[in-house]
């Protein structure tokens, strides 16, 4: 197989909202350059980037999806990722190993909250960018309303390059501004057709051309020196200055398309290739340096995706930034110090691979059978020192419980969730001993059905989801004081303890203090651990509800106790019967968890979100306005949020997110407690 230098590899990810055709897009450019032999479609569940059964079944895109393809003499990696917010994992990580994006919109929808999401991802990672108005065959599709919510949402620097010629089913072909030809095409994925340029849109082409030129000009002193005496650039130079504003990100393309007809799909290659940066550019921090691609250095790698093969078993996709990786070759997996021995390499289209004995640096490849290496870890040369800073992932949005629906499958739902998130680490598993339930956490409701059935497919086991217990914690709002006394006869050796407590409500947040203020031994010393340990256990068990007391100050400040009789057991017993005892004077109160919740919408669904965020006994904090969008930021109760982003995707036709994180406790309303009271003390009986 053909080896390509750096300098001949673009590396890109295709992202945007749901729906927005990125699938066909990549299915197109790979039968455009003869990749594939035929166009797939997403109906009939036969594209080469979507080929697991979840995305066949649902036809969306589950996971990234990696191909290559050849146009012009230079290598184009392809990573095609998921639209649902579900799975924005993959796009996160796909961004971090790629070199610039298409951010494609639906030419009847426009600038969405996925766009606008997605695209300032890849602005965060300063990436040069080509929005696609994609699907432009559909009906009400609108080019130049789209191109105004492109200027609105992400600025002036967004530039026309092509200019669609018809809309809807009457879009038929491509002006190309660059070139300023006009093709046409057939809408069976041939070849282009050279046209006029329609007499009406003449005035059009030649205006927005000359803005190109002149933009051209701008990037270098040398280009607007010749432009401003000679008035005019050559096709070379027009090219050169239109690639260096694009790589320095001063120009954004905007291109037009309808891949599943062929339509504009030369044109965005043309542009990938003429305008994106090579893979000579790629760069990666390890640590405080910043490692850049270069073939003559010691090989190192970053791994980015992970996903399970029937056959073979974990394959690991990876960007190498250094030298080269050889198969049979060992390296060494810095993030966990430790050693691999690279089996097969390959380079991958979809679901096919072919070996290959190296993958050289600005290159993509896949790897079989490491022994512990995942996702987000790095490969290298062990004398390289180079460990790749970790990509950031998006918290949760979703919590739900789980228990195996089989007596006895634990350790199977256990092994099974394990390796699931390492395949997917945006995918979370813990144990919960507070509220004594397995959780699982993810991006949207979604994203825990597509890995839990994943579970049943691959593991054999199935398991139950439930609403998550929420960690509701206990308090005091006065000051009390109780006695606490045990004492038991059995015939032989009796039990004695006497305290007194006095219980006084902390600051939020401060959980626990235990002060000894006993004078004159009235209280042994060898037991005042013991009346502390029985303070502390009824706190973590709960007196009101059954859940963790905090932000309690407890004074020990008399008793008595029997020279023969008393134990630190008998002194822990009657410390927990004090504590109890001092509660029912203390007033004590629930406090429940309070996120701060943002929620990202477009302007007209604003006033909906404020009211139901309002309606969850949420606080808003503020409004902000984002290019047609508005952020909600809101303090709301996670007892409010169960599965809120399918209700916020519900509201919104889709087009809502949101991100949550813990923010602090605070007392719940007196209705509020009595319900979760009774409710706790039916869960207790029932038991």
């Amino acid at each position: 197989m053909k080896e390509y230098a750096p300098a001949n590899i673009r590396n890109i990810a295709i992202v945007g909202h749901q729906d927005s055709g990125k699938t066909m897009l990549a299915e197109a450019m790979l039968f455009a350059t003869g990749a594939t032999n035929r166009l797939g479609r997403i109906e009939d569940g036969n594209t080469t980037m979507d080929f697991s059964s979840d995305e066949i079944e649902r036809q969306i895109s589950v996971h990234s999806g990696v191909a290559w393809c050849d146009h012009a003499g230079s290598k184009i990696n392809i990573i095609d990722t998921p639209g649902y917010e579900d799975f924005v994992g993959d796009v996160v990580l796909s961004l971090d190993v790629v070199d610039a994006a298409v951010v494609a919109l639906r030419g009847d929808g426009g600038v969405e909250v996925g766009t606008s999401k997605v695209a300032e991802f890849a602005f965060a990672r300063e990436l040069p960018i080509l929005f696609l108005i994609n699907k432009l065959d559909k009906e009400h599709a609108k080019f130049d309303d789209c191109v105004a919510q492109i200027h609105e949402t992400f600025g002036r620097k967004a530039r026309v390059f092509s200019l669609p010629i018809g809309q809807g089913d009457g879009f038929r072909g491509v002006v190309d501004l660059v070139s300023g030809k006009a093709y046409e095409y057939a809408g069976d994925g041939s070849a282009a057709k050279s046209v006029e340029v329609p007499a009406e849109m003449q005035g059009r082409v030649d205006e927005l051309r000359t803005e190109l030129i002149e933009t051209a000009a701008e990037s270098s002193e040398t280009l607007m020196e010749k432009y401003l005496d000679a008035g005019e650039l050559t096709d070379d130079e027009f090219r050169e200055g239109l690639a260096a504003s694009v790589r320095a990100r001063d120009v954004y393309p905007i291109l037009c398309a309808a891949p599943a007809k062929g339509i504009g799909v030369d044109l965005v290659l043309d542009a990938i290739v003429s305008f994106f940066p090579t893979a000579e550019v790629g760069r990666r921090k390890s640590g405080d340096d910043e490692i850049t691609v270069d073939p003559s250095a010691k090989a190192s790698a970053y791994v980015f995706k992970n996903t399970s093969d029937s056959h073979v078993g974990d394959m690991l996709f990876f960007r190498v930034y250094g030298g080269r990786l050889e198969a049979g070759a060992d390296i060494h997996n810095t993030t966990r110090n430790s050693g691999e021995r690279l089996g097969q390499l390959y380079v991958v289209q979809g679901k096919k691979r072919d070996d290959v004995p190296t993958i050289q640096a600005g290159d993509i490849g896949a790897v079989v059978k490491l022994k512990s290496t995942k996702v987000r870890d790095t490969l290298a040369d062990k004398s390289s020192g180079v460990d790749f800073v970790q990509t950031a992932l998006p918290r949760p949005s979703i919590f739900a419980a789980i228990v195996p629906a089989k007596d006895g499958d634990d350790d199977k739902v256990g092994t099974g969730m394990n390796r699931l998130h390492d395949e997917d680490p945006t995918f979370e598993i813990r144990h919960d001993g507070e509220v004594h339930q397995t959780l699982i956490s993810g991006q949207g409701e979604l994203h825990l059905e597509v890995v839990t059935k994943r579970l049943k497919e691959r593991f054999g086991v199935d398991v139950v989801m439930s609403k998550p217990r929420i960690p509701y914690r206990e308090t005091i709002t006065k000051a009390a004081e109780a006695q606490g006394r045990h004492k038991k006869q059995t015939g032989g050796r009796g039990q004695f303890g006497d305290v007194w407590l006095k219980l006084e409500p902390m600051a939020r947040g401060e959980q626990f203090e235990f002060v000894n203020a006993i004078v004159g031994g009235v209280v042994p010393g060898k037991f005042i651990p013991a009346v502390e340990k029985g303070v502390v256990e009824t706190m973590a068990r709960g007196v009101v509800a059954g859940y963790q007391m905090v932000d309690i100050r407890v004074t020990l400040y008399d008793g008595s106790f029997h020279t023969v009789d008393s134990s630190e057991q008998a002194f822990k017993m009657a410390a927990a019967i004090a504590f109890k005892a001092a509660i029912t004077k203390a007033n004590a109160v629930l406090l429940e968890p309070i996120m701060d919740v943002v929620v990202k919408v477009p302007e007209e669904f604003m006033g909906d979100i404020m009211g139901d965020l309002s309606g969850r006994r949420g606080k808003i904090q503020g409004t902000d306005a984002v290019g047609r969008f508005t952020v909600v930021r809101a303090q709301v109760p996670q007892s409010e949020l169960y599965r809120y982003s399918t209700h916020l995707r519900s509201m919104t036709q889709g087009q809502g997110s949101h991100t949550r994180e813990f923010s602090h406790y605070e007392q719940v309303p007196r209705d509020q407690q009595t319900k979760i009271v009774e409710e706790a003390h039916k869960e207790t009986d029932s038991k």
